[in-house]
């Protein structure tokens, strides 16, 4: 798969399943994530990696955050705890900001957005598939405590990696136009 093939067609895929990414793979997809733009050289990022038994953390994580949680109905406490269990192999990507007279924290949560893009994209060149997830437990703020964050940190998503089951769904390009203003010629 060449460069602009895999650009032109990313997509994610929900559900995955094992084997996950070996040790070496899983070297690569990090350092994929670490070639992210990074202004000023901040390497903003953190990225925490569960896998195999080590999901049983994150899990219990989600389930303390949703029953602690008033808007959350009990379908989706009962749920919260099988999420990290939905891939073989989770990756929490946080936003680290770091105070810098000319890089601004929204550039370093953008930057640490591109490492997890950067991340799915060597996913898929090696054969697995993945989605990036937020949703609630990513602003929660028992999950936010657990991960240490300070105030300007963020956790960017959850990327899911994991063969994936099924036919993935690449969706049709947008038209150009309707999101492109040329200016000039």
């Amino acid at each position: 798969m060449d460069a602009i093939d895999l650009l032109l067609n990313r997509h994610s895929h929900g559900r995955l399943d094992l084997p996950g990414p070996n040790n070496d793979e899983l070297d690569l997809i990090l350092k994929a994530g670490l070639r992210a733009p990074d202004h000023a050289h901040l390497r903003p990022w953190r990225f925490v990696i569960y896998q195999g038994n080590g999901r049983q953390q994150l899990a219990d994580l989600f389930e303390r955050a949703a029953i602690n949680n008033p808007e959350l109905d009990e379908q989706a406490i009962a749920k919260a705890p099988t999420l990290p269990f939905r891939a073989p192999l989770v990756i929490t990507v946080i936003s680290k900001v770091l105070p810098h007279p000319k890089v601004p924290a929204l550039e370093q949560h953008l930057s640490a957005g591109c490492s997890v893009m950067a991340m799915q994209q060597a996913a898929l060149v090696l054969g697995y598939g993945g989605i990036w997830r937020s949703g609630v437990y990513a602003t929660d703020p028992q999950v936010r405590s657990a991960f240490e964050l300070g105030d300007s940190d963020e956790i960017v998503g959850f990327l899911y990696i994991g063969t994936a089951v099924g036919e993935s769904r690449v969706r049709p390009m947008p038209q150009l136009d309707q999101y492109a203003e040329f200016i000039g010629e």
